[in-house]
């Protein structure tokens, strides 16, 4: 696995702070497709090192995907402070942005994926930018609003909970993910929880898989 750390800038030029960030790229020749991957709730220890994260990172890499994880603002060597979700969305927009121009990167092949607290970040910027052309929504605890704004997204998208997860119930998920207009895909994963403990393979299968055939890139 070929890694890069780096810093990127995010946030408009007024107020412009420097986010930290690593970009996992695949074995042999690119450009590859790439995918931003969005961490959980920075007040409550989520950071670029968690374990969705990094299994989502190194299961990319087996179908020749590359991989950005980032830190939010305010998360490690990130800098500014906690926006409630809402400056968030500019880092967001900043990953993607980096990630585009990278010459090792396919920009016409860009995915989001994001979990938890990286979900409900993730959503709403992928509604607004063409550019994204997967969005993976893991264990997202999306508010009735964003269930309904995904509902007019007509692009490829996957959706993953635990069947034990306290924070996203199961019934109200696949009630909602029901109602979500196709190409999609949803799982109920049986035994997970929130945090994905013990399962970070079968998850990273599944949203590795979900990338890589939107993607067309096969099995390294």
């Amino acid at each position: 696995m070929n890694s890069v750390r780096t810093a990127f800038p995010s946030g408009p030029s007024s107020g412009r702070i420097t986010l930290e960030g690593e970009l996992h790229l695949p074995e042999g020749k690119g450009p590859f497709p790439g995918v931003v991957v969005c961490h959980p709730h920075p007040l409550y220890g989520g950071d670029m090192q968690n374990n969705v994260v990094m299994a989502i990172c190194q299961g990319l890499l087996v179908h020749s995907v590359a991989a950005f994880r980032f830190n939010f603002r305010g998360v490690g060597r990130s800098g500014g402070v906690y926006g409630g979700g809402i400056t968030e969305r500019e880092d967001v927009k900043a990953a993607l942005a980096f990630v585009r121009a990278r010459p090792e990167i396919d920009a016409e092949k860009i995915g989001l994926a994001g979990y938890s607290f990286g979900a409900t970040v993730a959503l709403p910027v992928a509604l607004l930018d063409d550019a994204v052309r997967l969005l993976a929504l893991i264990s997202p605890p999306l508010a009735d609003s964003a269930w309904e704004q995904l509902k007019g997204y007509p692009k490829p998208k996957l959706m993953m909970v635990g069947s034990a997860d306290a924070f996203v119930p199961t019934r109200e998920f696949q009630q909602y993910a029901r109602d979500v207009p196709e190409p999609k895909q949803y799982f109920v994963i049986p035994g997970a929880d929130h945090f994905w403990w013990g399962y970070e393979g079968e998850l990273a299968q599944k949203v590795s898989q979900f990338f890589g055939d939107g993607f067309g890139q096969s099995v390294a």
